[in-house]
């Protein structure tokens, strides 16, 4: 899919517009293509600083967060190669540290696009081929792998040895590439195991553990799993990290929530079981200061959307685009409230799972502001309210969150929690509206 990407940069702009071209229009799981065009640049992949591999339906991308920040903590450098990006293209390749610069990623872009043109290769897929040349010739310590949908036939699963893989927390999304049940999803994302590789996981229910398990065993990986393996405990300020022989204590994380803790616990646990680099006790601690990750119950700082709130209002961002991702933010909405009014300004997209996201938010906020989802197929703002209204909660519409909060401020001249939520293409917008893109 071609994420309506666009550049301020002219060369890399005209990189993507050849790419909007080229590719097919949809995502079109299978590694056949990407295999192809990655033999054609000489397979990159093939030398890569060693590899972290995540996935998991929700909190790979803090996983992977915590990841960097402890590695990077150690000393060492390290790439990332995450999606999807919120304002700018260049979030996806995090080149040893650094977001890659823009005269460099339009030169990459067109390295593989001349060689991609007969493959019908997908958006993903000249991203992932890009992100592997730029880390296979610039020296780091490690590289962070994001996986995009699923995971057994994911454009980066063509990795054939990395030191560790990771999975997170599961739920349904992506039903039509993954399947209907999160049985069938588990086994899409227990397809990144790989032979004599740690699979570190999360502690499922017992029949996701067990197709987890299987399909481990038929890659001939090792199960690390929380529960078993490993196990982590969270209390009011502090995360406790045990496996055999082993423990730490660290604040809690500065990212919100405590399923925080528990991708903190998870990066740690893969950390552990790795042998590439040594990552002192130390860095690990300080990853849950250092680990920031945007649109994730992030608290925006002072900017243009923020001035048009009330003085001493709070305003949080965060994608919340499922149920699994919505119900940690129900959560932490009622720790944060304080006494104070919530607002939730509310833009989804067309595919997910509306009416369940309402339902788990609902009981946490006071009134729904439905809005469009610019450039994308959405749930129309009215359908989202009606939805709102249907479990108890007063709800309208605007055009746009700038025009959200003006209502919002309108209404009340005291101090307000307001939260924009359910996309993270949304956030993206909302982000760049406040002058606060991602570094």
């Amino acid at each position: 899919m071609p994420d309506h990407a666009v550049s301020s940069s002219p060369a890399v702009q005209a990189q993507l517009d050849r790419l909007t071209m080229l590719s097919p229009g949809a995502d079109i799981l299978g590694l056949e293509r990407i295999t192809a065009l990655l033999s054609r640049l000489g397979d990159p992949h093939l030398s890569l600083p060693p590899v972290f591999h995540v996935a998991g339906t929700n909190g790979k991308g803090s996983t992977c967060a915590f990841l960097r920040a402890a590695i990077e903590a150690a000393g060492h450098s390290v790439h990332v190669y995450s999606s999807p990006h919120l304002v700018r293209f260049n979030e996806r390749i995090r080149l040893a540290g650094s977001l890659i610069e823009d005269d460099l990623l339009a030169a990459l872009l067109e390295e593989v696009l001349d060689h991609a043109a007969d493959l019908q290769a997908s958006f993903f897929e000249v991203t992932t081929a890009a992100a592997f040349l730029a880390f296979a010739r610039t020296p780091a310590a490690a590289t962070i792998v994001e996986v995009g949908l699923g995971g057994r036939l994911d454009a980066t699963n063509v990795i054939p040895n990395p030191v560790v893989t990771g999975i997170a927390a599961l739920g349904i999304d992506h039903q039509a590439f993954l399947g209907d049940t999160v049985l069938k999803i588990a086994g899409e994302k227990a397809g990144i195991a790989k032979p004599g590789v740690p699979l570190v996981t999360m502690d499922y229910p017992k029949p996701l553990r067990a197709k987890i398990a299987a399909v481990a065993a038929a890659a001939g990986a090792p199960v690390v799993a929380r529960g078993a393996a490993w196990s982590s405990e969270t209390a009011r300020s502090t995360m406790r990290y045990a496996d055999q022989g082993f423990s730490l204590v660290s604040n809690r994380p500065r990212l919100v929530g405590a399923h925080q803790s528990r991708n903190l616990a998870l990066a740690i646990a893969m950390l552990r079981h790795q042998g590439a680099l040594h990552i002192p006790e130390a860095a690990m601690r300080a990853a849950a200061d250092w680990a920031h990750w945007p649109a994730r119950m992030q608290r925006l700082s002072d900017g243009p959307l923020l001035a048009r709130l009330p003085r001493g209002s709070d305003l949080w961002l965060d994608g919340a685009h499922n149920p699994n991702a919505a119900q940690p933010v129900a959560r932490a909405l009622r720790t944060l409230a304080k006494r104070r009014p919530v607002t939730l300004i509310l833009g989804m997209l067309a595919n997910k799972d509306a009416d369940a996201v309402i339902r788990i938010l609902s009981p946490s906020i006071g009134h729904v502001i439905a809005i469009p989802v610019p450039g994308h197929a959405h749930h129309a703002p009215e359908a989202l309210a009606a939805i709102a209204r249907t479990y108890g909660t007063t709800a309208d519409t605007a055009p746009s969150p700038a025009d959200a909060l003006d209502r919002i401020a309108a209404g009340s001249d005291q101090p307000n929690l307001v939260l924009i939520a359910g996309s993270l293409y949304l956030a993206g917008e909302v982000l760049a509206a406040n002058d606060q893109p991602p570094d």
